[in-house]
């Protein structure tokens, strides 16, 4: 490995593939670290495959987009070529599939609307990226998602690079027309798009190879089993997006990537009461892939955290108040929240002695829930917090009423024990307020 390329001293190895290494580097004058894509010294110079890394490089410096990897320079010496990039921090969507079986409807959705952002804005200019995979989706520890490796894109003003024999894409991530060899436009990139999304939410792909058919020949030919059989936590509204990204015939899916940006962002509105990065950035805290403190960081760090105006501003002083509340309502024995029903003084000494048994370590229990897609969380009348959090809620031990509140769904209500020393994981999944009747009319 050498030690520097151009102006940048190599830190290290991040990772390889067939055509190209990538280095983590430092780029000196500025200080900044980068990535840098190198040929592989085994590639010839002349070869179709240095033909289209150039062009990657060209082509990712003619697109500056936020949800677009940005190439900061292209170095070609004579021995090699070498693309250098922004460094992003964070964990690509095939590895982050590795740490969960499935993502939060809504995290999915935000994906694949950011994926599709940075789609609309290189099709308006004539790109299609021909090779829409987990892989090639990197998700930031800023809660940013960037697609990567333009490599076998093609532009419409430009020849096609295509070699007899050689494959261009991933199999499983094709379109039926990209199989054939027909000629492309930015549909196939939605059918992708919609690949992605089902793996997201269902765990698997919707095209699987077995031994009556290759995964190609599935694609082409066979219909992909729907994402609510595989998984009916999924919401009928996005099971009905991502059917349409994958329709068979390009006609039939949607006419341009925009309205498919609105439909995710139709999607996503009612369920993500936040910050699309920092819902991004707090699924990642969630499932381990950034630490506690790091996700903290983030989130206080001056990153936009709200989209309801006056109410998110106020956030941080109602984790206060809640916290205050807590004191105030706790009581011993029985367990309910009183403070709301105002059956007792909170100044009394009965009070004061009922809400330290309750937060000893050696007699509390807590609550911690997680709802799908957000609600406003009451315990026994007295409302303490809004999810996502990961925030416990510590109870007395004892019978807890749980009623969970988002005005675009139908309301959720529980009972729930609390015990001393365990913590109580409630998981609901709310629904639309006219899902019921909608569907089943959709269904007919």
């Amino acid at each position: 490995m050498t030690d520097r390329i151009g102006n940048c001293r190599i830190v290290g190895e991040i990772g390889s593939g067939g055509m190209a290494v990538v280095y983590k580097a430092v780029q000196e004058p500025l200080g900044r670290t980068v990535a840098i894509k190198a040929l592989k010294p085994s590639i010839a110079m002349d070869s179709q495959f240095a033909k289209r890394f150039e062009r990657e490089a060209h082509f990712m410096a003619s697109l500056q987009h936020e949800n677009i990897l940005h190439v900061v320079d292209f170095v070609k010496d004579g021995r090699s070529m070498y693309i250098i990039m922004e460094y992003v921090e964070g964990i690509d969507l095939y590895d982050l599939l590795e740490l969960t079986e499935t993502l939060p409807a809504e995290v999915a959705a935000i994906i694949a609307l950011q994926v599709c952002r940075a789609l609309d804005y290189a099709h308006f200019r004539g790109i299609i990226h021909r090779d829409i995979k987990p892989a090639n989706i990197m998700i930031s520890k800023q809660g940013e998602v960037k697609l990567m490796d333009f490599g076998i894109a093609r532009d419409d003003t430009l020849s096609d690079l295509t070699e007899t024999g050689t494959g261009l894409g991933t199999p499983s991530y094709m379109s039926p027309e990209q199989i054939l060899g027909d000629k492309l436009d930015f549909r196939s990139d939605l059918f992708s798009v919609g690949i992605c999304l089902y793996q997201m939410v269902t765990g698997q792909k919707p095209f699987v190879e077995d031994e009556a058919r290759t995964v190609m020949q599935k694609i082409r030919l066979d219909r992909f089993v729907s994402a609510r059989k595989v998984n009916p936590k999924v919401p009928r509204q996005l099971e009905r997006i991502l059917a349409r990204c994958m329709e068979k015939m390009p006609a039939n899916r949607y006419p341009t990537t925009q309205a498919l940006i609105d439909d995710l962002t139709e999607f996503i509105s009612p369920r993500v009461p936040m910050n699309y990065n920092a819902r991004l950035v707090m699924f990642l805290r969630d499932i381990g892939a950034m630490t506690d403190s790091e996700a903290d960081e983030m989130l206080g760090s001056g990153a936009p955290r709200a989209r309801r105006g006056i109410r998110d501003r106020r956030l941080i002083r109602h984790v206060a108040l809640v916290q205050g509340l807590l004191l105030m309502g706790i009581v011993g024995g029985g367990g309910a929240i009183q403070a709301a029903a105002g059956r007792f003084n909170p100044d009394s000494e009965e009070y004061g002695a009922q809400r330290r048994e309750a937060l000893l370590p050696d007699r509390a229990g807590y609550l911690r829930i997680v709802v799908d897609p957000w609600a406003d969380v009451y315990v026994d009348g007295h409302k303490l917090l809004t999810t996502p959090t990961a925030q416990r809620i510590p109870l007395s031990p004892g019978r807890h009423y749980l009623k969970l509140v988002n005005p675009y769904f139908q309301e959720a209500q529980q009972e729930v024990r609390i015990r001393t020393g365990e913590t109580q994981v409630v998981e609901v999944t709310l629904q639309p307020l006219h899902d019921t009747l909608a569907d089943e009319e959709v269904e007919e």
